[in-house]
């Protein structure tokens, strides 16, 4: 195996087994060079193509046994980090929380990935990323005017509001842990993430113009002109033309002549309007918009399967997706100038590699 890269070269990474925005963060870490070390339980069962967890090693261990949990805490003394997802509680019950763990190390940096947070009436109760971005009021404008509102995948909250959150809370505390030679908790929660992420349309709904309802704003589909159409083909193209100048470069491009097509319809005429236009796409397929509209600034691009991404010319251009094992899959981002992140490895099966990561971090099995 290479050697790692990328600017966190030198950061060990301790990670305690979870699903969904604790794994995606560790793997955000390991994408930029941090040793990551996991500690799988014997059993854990993890997905056949489970990309969020590459370039790791791992260990087993079963932490309600006291050996096991006594080597955790030994290597709990040499890491920098250490990235949990359990439920509020969990980690003290094993005797591994914060309050142990930052007596046996000092410069911890400790991060908890919950939906809740560690506390509040909901914290230890049971829900998934539809629960957290629903109290966020994400959920709420998100979906047709005249239908229920609908989830935007898990993106918003698990990955969104949790995992970027996180791996941001984590790289704050290590740069104040330069001027302090002390580490902290970070207390990550999805919900708190999500709301943080809606702070632009809290705003916006104190003003004129934004009401907060589906299907009555610029952005979420309601405006003709910000919005996808189905083509010729039944696959479908996003109109982004959110500008007059951009959208009278749509308009020409396209060669509309329709008199109430040429300018951006007002918001009282944005249904009618979607109606004329989807009238408009649905004359061509979408690689016939394709050739036509992109790269120009009519704003426009095809919505592309999972599948079509890692082909589209613009993806490949920048070698967005790489092959690591035989798998294609999404590069490390962002991107550096002089030390760039890399993919340090394949998905570790539960037990590979942590062996010998007891040995390089000088640490003993109790």
């Amino acid at each position: 195996m290479d050697p790692p890269a990328g600017p966190l070269v030198g950061l060990k990474v301790l990670e305690f087994a979870g699903i969904g925005p604790g794994p995606f963060c560790a793997m955000m870490l390991s994408d930029m060079g941090a040793e990551v070390l996991r500690i799988d339980r014997a059993g854990f069962e993890t997905p056949e193509v489970d990309l969020p967890s590459r370039g790791r090693r791992s260990l087993v261990l079963d932490l309600k046994a006291a050996a096991d949990g006594a080597t955790a805490l030994a290597l709990i003394e040499k890491a920098d980090v250490l990235v949990e997802g359990f439920r509020p509680g969990v980690m003290e019950r094993l005797g591994l929380g914060p309050e142990v763990a930052l007596v046996r190390n000092p410069r911890l940096v400790y991060g908890r990935m919950t939906g809740w947070g560690q506390e509040g009436p909901l914290a230890r109760a049971a829900a998934h990323d539809i629960n957290y971005i629903a109290i966020a009021g994400a959920l709420a404008a998100i979906g047709p005017r005249d239908g229920p509102p609908v989830p935007p995948l898990n993106l918003v909250g698990d990955f969104g509001g949790g995992a970027l959150y996180l791996a941001f809370g984590i790289m704050a505390a290590l740069f104040e842990r330069n001027v302090s030679g002390r580490g902290q908790v970070v207390d990550a929660a999805i919900v708190d993430g999500a709301i943080s992420l809606m702070t632009a349309y809290q705003g916006l709904a104190r003003s004129r113009g934004f009401s907060g309802r589906r299907g009555a704003f610029l952005l979420d589909g309601s405006a003709p002109h910000y919005r996808c159409y189905a083509c010729a083909d039944g696959r479908f193209v996003a109109l982004g033309a959110v500008e007059p100048h951009f959208y009278a470069e749509f308009v020409r491009r396209a060669g509309i002549e329709t008199r109430d097509l040429l300018d951006q319809a007002p918001p009282s005429d944005w249904p009618a309007a979607s109606e004329r236009l989807a009238e408009v796409f649905r004359q061509r397929t979408r690689d016939e918009w394709c050739e036509l509209l992109e790269g120009t600034d009519a704003c426009f691009a095809p919505v592309l399967e999972i599948e079509e991404a890692p082909a589209h010319p613009h993806n490949r251009a920048r070698d967005a997706f790489v092959d690591v094992g035989g798998q294609l899959q999404p590069a490390p981002a962002p991107r550096f100038s002089r030390t760039p992140g890399r993919i340090q490895g394949p998905p570790p099966a539960p037990g590979e590699g942590g062996e010998g990561r007891l040995t390089a971090w000088g640490v003993t099995r109790a």
